[in-house]
């Protein structure tokens, strides 16, 4: 048997019960090179950036500067607002990391562990997990995500 998931219930894990909820706040650090075979690993590469809401000051357990979406829809959530990021280093973006809220309080909480919710993906110039226009980061440099959007599988 295939297991099929209705609009309805898509849209729910995408929105206030699923997906959109786990991340609400949270925020996404970009690293050079390959990601790691799984988000439990820790993280490689150089740690080239931390995506915020209009790069503010992110300090984990509040909401400020957390990223937010717009409300679920047809399986799908997208971001809301401007999600960028000023470069941290010089380096040429690879890989993402989307670390809850609690999460990501300090990079001691990407150890090994089961314990996050995280969410790992590659980052291109097209057709990529993420895309950027521009994947050389220089220090203090702005980069925007355009777009953001998670959509949960159908039938």
């Amino acid at each position: 048997m295939t297991i099929r998931l209705s609009t309805k219930l898509r849209t729910n894990l995408a929105g206030d019960t699923g997906f959109g909820a786990t991340f609400a706040n949270g925020v996404i650090d970009i690293y050079t090179g390959s990601q790691p075979a799984t988000p439990d690993a820790a993280p490689t590469g150089t740690k080239l950036g931390r995506v915020t809401l209009a790069s503010g000051a992110f300090t984990a357990g509040t909401a400020t500067n957390g990223l937010t979406f717009a409300t679920a829809a047809d399986g799908a959530i997208s971001k809301s607002g401007v999600w960028s990021f000023n470069g941290l280093a010089v380096g040429t973006a690879g890989w993402f990391r989307f670390k809850t809220n609690a999460g990501a309080d300090t990079d001691t909480d990407d150890s090994a562990t089961k314990a996050q919710a995280r969410m790992d993906g590659s980052i291109v110039t097209s057709g990529g997990d993420m895309n950027l226009s521009n994947l050389s980061i220089v220090i203090g440099a702005p980069t925007t995500i355009d777009s953001f959007t998670a959509t949960m599988p159908g039938a």
